[in-house]
């Protein structure tokens, strides 16, 4: 593991996304969604891609809140854009999502 310092990690803008959409992604290499996410006024909407077909099923993740790193640059994966990373854990048997255990608002950041 590498350390990092404090400066390092304020550059990472961490914040609370809600899912309002969920498409399967069948041209992703390994199994994903396309979701779509509100970020709130300041951020705005922004889609990304998600392996998490293994624990979670598209009508589970609407209305899902969850932590996501909004400031890398877009990624092009396959025909899709991502704009945004979902951040989730990896475990043997899928991913399990970060998600704020209270509700919060859209676009509120990790501090």
């Amino acid at each position: 593991m590498e350390n990092i310092s404090w400066n390092d990690f304020e550059k990472v803008e961490l914040r609370v996304g809600t899912i309002l959409r969920v498409e399967p992604f069948p041209e992703a290499r390994v199994p994903a969604y396309k979701l779509w996410l509100d970020f709130g006024p300041e951020i705005g909407e922004r889609k990304s891609s998600a392996q998490v077909t293994d624990l979670y099923d598209p009508d589970s993740l609407v209305g899902k809140q969850v932590v996501a790193v909004v400031n890398f640059p877009p990624k092009q994966i396959g025909p899709m854009r991502s704009e945004c990373l979902v951040t989730g854990f990896y475990r043997q048997d899928g991913v399990v999502l970060a998600v704020p255990d209270q509700p919060c608002p859209n676009g509120l950041k990790l501090g």
